[in-house]
Formats: C-alpha cells, structure tokens, sequence
C-alpha cells in the first residue's frame, strides 16, 4: 500500500462511504494519514451519551453541530437547538431564548457541556446545559466499547454522514500494519526537526492516530502544526523569490517627491505614516518590486500613505525618457469606494499637472477637464484606455474592471490593492502583469488582521502597520443597549438627526424569518426594521435600505443618495464594513450585535469614526447572555482594532473570523495561529530554506507537501 495510491484501491468501500471521503476530501491513502482526529476519548467511568438517564446533572465533552435557532410558532419563544456527540452516541441539545448559540459556536466544534438530562430514557436531551469550547486535541474522560476497541486513549475524527470515527480508526491501523509509514518521506528537513524538538513523520503519524499517552498526542499536533505553517511559508517565500527575480521601475527622487508632497499638506502625518512611507519609498530604491502590506486600523490615514507615495512615482520619468511620467494603478473593491478614493486624489493632486481617471462597470472619467479644469468629466471607455495605453493617464483608478485585458499600460510602476483579501491572489497577479516591467505592489487593509495571520497568510509581503490615529479624530463612545434602555438609544441618535448629522441601522439579515421553518433564526431583518424605524420612530427623517441582494446599480445609487445627505438614517446589512466614507454619519446601531465578531463589529463602527464629530455606536444584542456580554464588553472598553482581532482569534479562532475556505488553513494549522513563536519560527526556516534551493530540488518530499497544499512552485 503506497501513501498515494487511491482509497478504493485497498479498501472496500460503498457508495455511501465513498461519497462521505469524498466530502471530507480523503481520496489516497496520504490523505487518510493527514485527516487528524478533532479530540480523543480515555477509557474511565465517565458517563457517556448512550448512558444518559433523565433527572441526572452530567459534563461530557464531545462536538457540537447541526445548531440552529428557530421561532417556536406558538409560545413566540425562541429555540435553538443543535446535537451534541460523543464515541459512544449522539443527543439532542436544546436551548431558549439564547439564539445566539447557534452562531457563537463554530460546526463541529470540540465542547463540553455541563446540566440536566430531561426527555425519557429512550429519547432523552439536555435542556439549557452550559457550553465551553475545549481546545482541538483535547483528551477527555469516556469509554468507546465495541469490537476492537482500543486500550487508554481513543482519538474521535471530524465525521460525515455515512462514515463513523471507528471506520477511521481501523482503516489507519491496517495502514500502519501493512507498513506504509516507512515509505514516507519527511517533508520538514532533520536539522529543522531537531532544532525545534519535533518528532519524525513516522512517530509523529503513529502518535496522532494511536497515542499511548497525552504528551504524545500534543507533541504530534505541534509538529503538524508547524509542518502545515511551515509549508505554506514556504510557498510564499517561492512566490516572493519570484517576485525579487523580476525588473522593477526605478523611481530615483522618491524620497524628494513625497517630502515635497507632504510638506504642501495643510495638516502634518502622523509617526506612524512616516514610517510607512519611508519603508515603501525604501522598497522603490530596492532593485525588485515592492511587496507589501499595509495594515491601518479605521481612520488611520492609508489613503495618505498611498498619495504620498503615488504622487512620488507619477512625477518620475520613465528610465530613458525626457517627458511623460510612470502610471500608477489603484484597484478598490467597489464601485462607491473607487468613486471616493477618485476624489481624494484629485483633491490630493489638484495643484499638479497630474492625469487622472477612474474606470468602473458603469463609465470612465478623467481630471482635469480640458473644459473645467477643477472638475472631472466624463469619457468614452474607448479614449480612456487609449489614453492609459499611451501613458498620458498617469494614475487610473478603478475596481476590478482594472484587470480585464482591454486595459494596458504604457508604464505601471507601481499597483495599489485596497482590501486585497476581496480580490485574490489571481486578481492581484493579473494587475501585477499589465505594463513592461512587474510594478511595486502594495496591499492595503482596514480590517484588522492579528500579526500570526497576517505572517502565515501574506507571508510574501513585507508588512507595515499604522498604529495611530491623526490628531483631531473625536474619541467613539460605544454602550451596550439593553431592552429596557432602547428608547433612550434612539433619542440619542435624534439628537445626532437634528443636528444635521446622519445614522447607520445594521441588522444581520435581509428578510424576516419564515416561522414555519426549523432553521428560521431570530434576528431583526433590514427591510422590516427599515419599514419599523420609517413608520414608528423616525417618521420625519429619511429612511434608505441598503443589503446585498441589490443589484450593483442600486447599491451605488443608495450610497450616493447616503453620500449626498438625501438619506437620514440608512439601513444595512454588514455590506457596509469595509470602504464606506460618510463623514457626516456620527452615530450607528448594531442590531443582534452578539452574531457579529469583535473585529467585524469594529470594522462596523468604523463607519461613523470618519470625522472630528463625537460618534456613537449603539451595541443592541438580543440576548442576555454572559458570555456574549463579555465579548461586547471588550468592545465598549477599547477602539484598538488589532488588540479586538487578537482577542477574537484567541477565543473564536481564525477559522470562524476569517473563514477556514479563504484562508485554506485546517484545523491544526489554525491551532498554530495563537502562537507568535511557531509562526515566526516556521517563517524565517522557511526564508532560509527557500534562498539556499529556490526550486525546492533538494528537499523533494516537502516540494510534494507544498504542492498538496495547492501552493505554487515557481521554476527558474
């Protein structure tokens, strides 16, 4: 049996079982070796779920899916209810009036569960039992019975419908027994292993599946922890060794034309805006193109940085060349926010005889006018990219229209991606290849992103971090809302209203719930709060809708009417997180506040942190919960974005704030991603390892490790 011969090859397998690997993504035997259990269950005098007796209080640990929260028809009352498993059998959980549940606990989730049994012994659940997420791997006390048991501990995999955690525990051994352990190569080179005290590949796969005791579990998990960062360090390290290796613009009076550039701005930058733009203006000089990521909490001042350094690529002369300039490309991921960031620089750039457009789905402009030469006018696509071909357009703004392949530059020097983790990588390369040299890239993101993450997922760029506000920013005032305080919170925003300023409304759905449903969840809905708040609370203010089910068009209309002060109070969903500037809204509401993570609600808040107004941010959750009060809490107390993420990767994980599907990160490496030290360890080995054998030709096993993981290897 060799690790990549395929499943059905050596095992006899159904149609159901087949499908069920298949979900799970378990196609060769190598596959099943890396399908690693979620937690593991000691043989004890536990209580299990097939001994459950009514009446009885009992803690089990074991996952927890299938949550969902539903209106009970009758009492109005909200139910939410999920099943709880363990080796030994599955039972239902149920809960009322805590909604919240079902979206505070990520599918799958390993927990323990603490409270009552009622039901009958034949059907019995746990009514309203306390819930506590347990760290993956955990050994808990239990008792697995049944044919070929195993002694001490028993590891419980992530299961689907039509295949049980013993199937895999038999499946593995019969692998281990027939040897194939011995034909694998280990990926993490020795000398690494040894520096850092991680087991082989062999004993550490022997000691995931079938652990003697605890230490060996833990030592397993941390060296798959680290193999799986270290991996994907190495991939991005191959992709910034190819990107050193291409020809670059030099820009040689960078630094000259952005202290000139800051020094006509009426307000002065702030530190930590100087020290990003002299690390970017460092990169110009460096002989390859930039790579970088540039991190800035809400309200931090990117635009500025990307002005100060565009301006000192726009006002450079392609080399060779006595007239014309260097391009300079600035991608957003939507049309309002491409309008926007259009208007700053030609605010920015007004006194210079500078070129500048926009392109969009829904036209092209360009500053300045031959007509009006302190506005811009509209143009035909046509002469527009004429005009970028040429390179009489020095800086084009745009969405992701900026990729389609009518769109060529004469001379792009230097890219700029706005929330770049929206576009994709494939995205970002297509910009990076639109002139006749690779363009300095940078990134930029207001959504706070913890260090570990940032390192493990834009390992390939360099990172600089905006940790200051300017001068002049009000401080925001945030307060949980309780039921009975709801009154009091809309009179505030009144207050706001009439003093001319604006409001945001964010609710977590669209539409209202079917009743009828099972999964129907209870949470206040866009159009019938925006209908309620119309008709009930504001009726002598504007009220607008904004979700995503509208079509683009509509969208864009909305926010314009909202930009222009036509609408008062704007209902949303979270489509309004990311790149939204109305700085004459002060105040937001957060319904269901408790459904959002602590960094999506920032990012929300964020919203009405735009100007030198005091702003409020009205935290309205639905349920009373502890443990969903904490967490608003956290967020009452700081307006420090990056401590918010780390504290929500710390108690979430990064899979559920992030989505395990974006980042492409299993459970294990996300285990990784709370601690600082691996992620840098796996980093610079990484680095080291990359520069000494560019195309991984000396270390073949990890070269396959890394294609696995659907990494690109670049060849000279």
């Amino acid at each position: 049996m060799c690790p990549d011969d395929p499943l059905k090859d050596h095992f006899r397998l159904s149609e159901q079982h087949a499908a069920a690997l298949k979900r799970l993504g378990i196609l060769t035997v190598r596959d099943l070796l890396y399908h690693f259990p979620s937690r593991y269950e000691r043989a004890g005098a536990s209580v299990r779920v097939h001994e459950l007796m009514p009446g009885s209080q009992v803690t089990l640990i074991g996952e927890i899916t299938k949550l969902k929260a539903k209106k009970l028809w009758k009492s109005k009352r909200t139910a939410t209810t999920g099943t709880f498993r363990d080796a030994s059998g599955a039972v239902q959980v149920m809960w009322f009036n805590q909604p919240y549940i079902a979206s505070y606990y990520p599918e799958g989730s390993t927990v323990k569960v603490t409270g009552s049994v009622s039901g009958t012994a034949d059907k019995p659940y746990l009514a309203n039992p306390k819930l506590e997420l347990v760290p993956p791997g955990t050994v808990a006390e239990g008792l697995f019975e049944g044919e070929g048991a195993p002694p001490g501990i028993f590891p419980v995999y992530p299961e689907t419908r039509g295949i049980s955690s013993q199937w895999f525990y038999h499946a593995l051994k019969r692998i281990f027994e027939e040897g194939t352990l011995d034909q694998l190569e280990d990926p993490i080179p020795a000398d690494i292993r040894i520096r850092y005290h991680l087991p082989d590949i062999k004993t550490a796969l022997i000691h995931i599946h079938q652990p003697e005791k605890e230490s060996h579990a833990e030592a397993a998990r941390k060296r798959f922890s680290f193999e799986e960062i270290f991996a994907l360090q190495v991939a991005r390290a191959l992709e910034r060794a190819a990107n050193d290796a291409e020809p670059s613009f030099p820009i040689p009076e960078a630094q000259t034309a952005a202290e000139r550039f800051l020094e006509a701005l009426p307000y002065p930058p702030t530190g930590a805006q100087k020290r990003a733009i002299s690390e970017i203006l460092a990169d110009f000089e460096a002989g390859h193109p930039m790579a970088r990521l540039l991190e800035g909490d809400v309200g931090a001042g990117k635009t500025l940085v990307a002005a100060a350094t565009a301006y000192a690529v726009v006002t450079s002369r392609p080399p060779g060349r006595q007239s014309g300039t260097l391009q300079v490309a600035y991608m957003a991921p939507t049309e309002i926010l491409a309008q926007q960031h259009f208007q700053s620089f030609v605010e920015y750039f007004k006194e210079l005889p500078i070129n500048i457009a926009l392109i969009t789905g829904s036209g092209a402009w360009k500053y300045p006018s031959k007509i009006s030469r302190d506005k811009p006018t509209p143009i035909s696509r046509v002469q527009l990219l004429k005009w970028v071909g040429n390179g009489e357009i020095a800086m084009l703004i745009g969405t992701h229209a900026l990729i389609q392949k009518s769109v060529k530059f004469m001379h792009l020097a230097y890219a700029i991606v706005d929330e770049q983790h929206r576009f994709g990588t494939k995205q970002r390369r297509a910009l990076a290849h639109k002139g006749d040299a690779s363009p300095h890239f940078l990134s930029m993101t207001a959504t706070p992103i913890p260090r570990t993450l940032a390192l493990t997922m834009y390992g390939d760029l360099d990172l600089s971090v905006l940790d200051e506000l300017p001068p002049g920013r009000a401080k925001i005032t945030t307060k949980i809302v309780k039921p009975e305080e709801r009154a009091d919170a809309y009179e505030r925003v009144r207050g706001e209203l009439q003093k001319g300023r604006q409001a945001y409304v964010i609710c977590p759905r669209i539409d209202e719930p079917d009743p009828d449903k099972w999964n129907a969840v209870q949470a206040k809905s866009a159009k019938a709060e925006a209908a309620r708040l119309q008709k009930d609370v504001f009726p002598e203010y504007t009220v607008g809708l904004l979700h995503g089910s509208l079509k683009p068009a509509q969208k864009d209309a909305v926010m314009k009417a909202f930009s222009e002060g036509k609408i008062d109070i704007l209902v949303a969903t979270s489509v309004v997180e990311v790149g939204v500037n109305v700085p004459n809204a002060t105040s937001i509401m957060i319904e269901g506040a408790e459904r959002f993570g602590l960094a999506q609600l920032h990012q929300l808040r964020g919203r009405v942190m735009r100007s030198s107004h005091p702003p409020f941010c009205f935290l309205l959750p639905e349920t009373k919960s502890d443990v969903s009060f904490k967490r608003l809490r956290a967020l009452e107390a700081s307006a420090d974005g990056f401590k918010l993420a780390e504290s929500d990767l710390e108690n979430r994980g990064a899979g559920d704030l992030y989505g395990r599907k974006q980042w492409g990160v299993s459970d294990i490496g996300m285990e990784a991603l709370k601690n600082p030290r691996l992620i840098e360890a796996a980093r610079t080995e990484a680095r080291a390892l990359v520069e000494a054998d560019t195309t991984l030709s000396k270390h073949a096993a990890l070269r396959l490790r890394v294609e696995n993981a659907g990494a690109e290897i670049h060849h000279e």
